[in-house]
């Protein structure tokens, strides 16, 4: 059984930037079988929200929305019934939190590893983007 992650969006954001890091290397694996991402509404519109700030990312707008439209064709969306706030300082983490719960996740892929302490509680271990690109290659998938 693949793997399931909700990424975080400072990873959507790293990897849009730059093409030589794990976060890219993440992002073009979505979709692949590599792993299932899960993604609800108010995640996606976290997302569009950062994609879309002046300098954010170098890429016009119109391909913006094509790749939020693939990230959420890709995943397994869900509909979040009940709230979990706060449980995490920042409320935006915990949108991620609650997406991870939802879709019995076990692994949320940031940058912010220190924002998601208390994760653990639900069963959701946090990972860097290169650490995660390790943890699949030890379970041979490349």
């Amino acid at each position: 059984m693949p793997r399931r992650i909700v990424l975080d969006t400072n990873v959507i954001v790293s990897g849009l930037r730059s093409r030589s890091g794990a976060s890219f290397r993440v992002l073009s694996l979505v979709g692949t079988g590599a792993f299932e991402h899960c993604l609800s509404v108010p995640l996606l519109f976290e997302y569009e929200d950062a994609l879309k700030r002046p300098g954010a990312v170098p890429i016009r707008r119109g391909a913006i929305e094509e790749i939020l439209d693939y990230l959420c064709s890709a995943a397994d969306r869900r509909r979040i019934y009940f709230l979990w706030r706060p449980q995490l300082p920042d409320s935006g983490d915990d949108l991620v939190l609650e997406v991870a719960v939802a879709g019995r996740c076990d692994t949320i892929v940031t940058f912010n590893q220190r924002d998601f302490v208390g994760s653990d509680r639900f069963g959701v271990r946090i990972q860097t983007p290169a650490a995660f690109l390790v943890s699949l290659q030890r379970e041979g998938i490349k």
